[in-house]
C-alpha cells in the first residue's frame, strides 16, 4: 500500500512542477501590452490560464491528500509481523 502511494505521490509531484512551470508570471501581462515576445507563449497572451489555473489546484490537492496520507502512514506502522510463530535464535557472546 506504501509503494504504490509512494509512486502516486512522486508522479503527482512531477505533474504539479511541470503545469506550474507552464503558466506564465504575474508580470508578464505588461510585455504583451508593449509589444514583447510574451504573445508568442505557447498558450498565447491568456489562453488557458483558466484551465491551468484549475488543473493546478486539483494537482495541488491531490499532492496535499498523498503527502497526508503518508505521514499517517509513516506514523502508524502495524505492529504484526509474519513471522510471528518463529522463534528467533539467540546468540551469546561472551565476552573474554
Amino acid at each position: 500500500m506504501t509503494g504504490i502511494l509512494i509512486a502516486i505521490h512522486v508522479a503527482v509531484c512531477i505533474f504539479l512542477i511541470l503545469v506550474v512551470l507552464l503558466q506564465t508570471g504575474k508580470g508578464a501581462e505588461m510585455g504583451v501590452s508593449m509589444g514583447g515576445a510574451g504573445s508568442q507563449a505557447l498558450f498565447g497572451a491568456a489562453g488557458p490560464a483558466n484551465i491551468l489555473t484549475k488543473i493546478t489546484t486539483v494537482v495541488a490537492i491531490v499532492f496535499m491528500i498523498t503527502s497526508l496520507m503518508l505521514a499517517y502512514t509513516s506514523g502508524h506502522q502495524s505492529q504484526s509481523s509474519v513471522m510471528k510463530d518463529v522463534a528467533g535464535q539467540q546468540t551469546d557472546q561472551k565476552s573474554e
